[in-house]
């Protein structure tokens, strides 16, 4: 088991959200807004899709190395069980689904001759006799049965799950808002299975200039995606959180301190401060390669720097929200009370200003975290984001660049990454609707 920088952090993150889960648990002022999130069907739909994709990041940060193997090299478990995909490349560009290449060239027949054609791929649809009369049927045979053993697999998950559900949970499945959900895991698990029976026979979504399955590499994406999103808030929000409460409650110099701070940071140019740190790592990465043996980890490296850097630049608006918020509360009659009976200022930061500004925190850190995602892709079409050999949705739009300017038009790896990409930010934006409607005080009548 090899544990990478980021995996670790991923994983302490998990940890935090489940005690922090633990602490909450029957705590009748998180009561209300739970349930209202679990009664929203957006919301739970949302999540549901949320969840899906960090299982797949989850499964692409347990990395090893094969025993196996004698190159040394480092995958994970979705790499494992992507070999297929993984190793089955092809010469060069190939459509959705195609059994031959895209381009036309010089091909050798068996009897010696020369044709200008389409040669067929070395992998997609070599079952194939005669591509052009079994494509079609053959596509949609194998989606057929695939889509039929996702729910025939989910069916039997579910009647099990129902066989084994006490009395008052199977009242819950049958409101409107459970049906809801168990639709969309079933459309999911179908859909999934049936993507995945697929890639066996086909590249689903074409390949890439140097024959890669465009499939896996939009897969593979995710997990730099959830990277970004919640490494760089796990980095931002202590920094933000500290700051803006000290800033409100104590205020005189303190607030002129820490106003000056977050003031100044706004005036550096984001993506110059960016741009001069990943030269930074780079250089440092150059000057002791010693360290930095597998591409992998020099790629993990400078993606934590990165999450470092955007957490660094990022702080500063939810700083304010809370100085906002804490110079409120420090007025209320039970903080005066509280300091007129002598309660240590440190009790009554902790006891009664945290407490009260930590829906603001959960609302701004749902709400930023489809930014930092979209931030990605900018960040790696300007080529200041992740390293070129990491997966990511940035890198194959700035992969797309060219590619769009060819005669034909190659679209599909810009396809993938729009398609996944609207998936998360969506997803993560409806959730985030969901949560600043359950937490803000001001909707707490509705």
């Amino acid at each position: 088991m090899i544990i990478l920088l980021t995996d670790a952090l991923i994983f302490m993150l998990i940890f935090i959200m489940l005690g922090l889960a633990f602490y909450l648990r029957g705590k009748e002022h998180i009561k209300r807004p739970l349930q209202k999130i679990s009664n929203s069907k957006v919301g739970m739909v949302s999540l549901l899709v949320l969840v899906f994709f960090v299982l797949i990041g989850l499964l692409d940060s347990m990395h090893f190395k094969p025993a196996n193997d004698k190159s040394n090299e480092i995958i994970s478990l979705l790499d494992y069980w992507a070999t297929p995909l993984r190793e089955h490349g092809e010469k060069t560009y190939s459509a959705p689904f195609a059994a031959t290449l895209y381009s036309k060239e010089m091909m050798t027949l068996a009897d010696g001759t020369s044709q200008w054609g389409y040669p067929r791929l070395e992998f997609g649809g070599r079952h194939l006799d005669d591509p052009e009369t079994q494509l079609v049927p053959d596509i949609l045979q194998k989606a057929f049965y695939g889509l039929a053993q996702g729910a025939s697999l989910m069916g039997f998950l579910m009647l099990l799950m129902w066989a084994l559900l006490a009395e008052q949970h199977k009242r819950f499945m049958r409101s409107p808002t459970a049906k809801t959900v168990w639709t969309v895991v079933f459309f999911i698990v179908s859909l999934s299975y049936a993507l995945i029976f697929l890639s066996a026979y086909y590249h689903v979504l074409g390949t890439d200039k140097v024959g890669e399955d465009v499939f896996y590499q939009a897969v593979k994406s995710i997990r730099t995606g959830l990277v970004l999103g919640t490494l760089t808030t796990l980095i931002m929000l202590p920094m933000a959180i500290i700051f803006g409460i000290l800033a409100g409650f104590f205020r005189g110099w303190i607030d002129d301190v820490i106003q000056y701070i977050y003031t100044t940071l706004n005036s550096i140019p984001g993506v110059l401060l960016i741009a001069a740190s990943i030269l930074m790592v780079q250089v440092y990465m150059a000057n002791h390669e010693q360290d930095f043996t597998s591409v992998i980890v020099r790629a993990d490296m400078r993606l934590l720097f990165l999450c470092l850097i955007l957490g660094v630049t990022s702080w500063t608006g939810l700083c304010r929200l809370l100085r906002a918020e804490t110079l409120k509360l420090r007025e209320m009659e039970y903080v005066q009370a509280a300091q007129a009976l002598g309660v240590k200022q440190g009790m009554i930061l902790l006891r009664h200003i945290l407490p009260n500004v930590m829906h603001i925190v959960l609302i701004s850190v749902v709400l930023d975290f489809s930014s930092l995602v979209l931030a990605e892709a900018v960040l790696s079409y300007i080529n200041i984001g992740v390293d070129p050999t990491t997966y990511s949705w940035g890198n194959m739009i700035n992969g797309a660049r060219l590619e769009m300017a060819r005669e034909p038009i190659v679209w599909w790896s810009l396809s993938a990454a729009f398609v996944f990409m609207f998936a998360l930010v969506l997803a993560a934006n409806l959730f985030a609707d969901t949560v600043r409607d359950a937490f803000d005080p001001r909707r707490s009548g509705n």
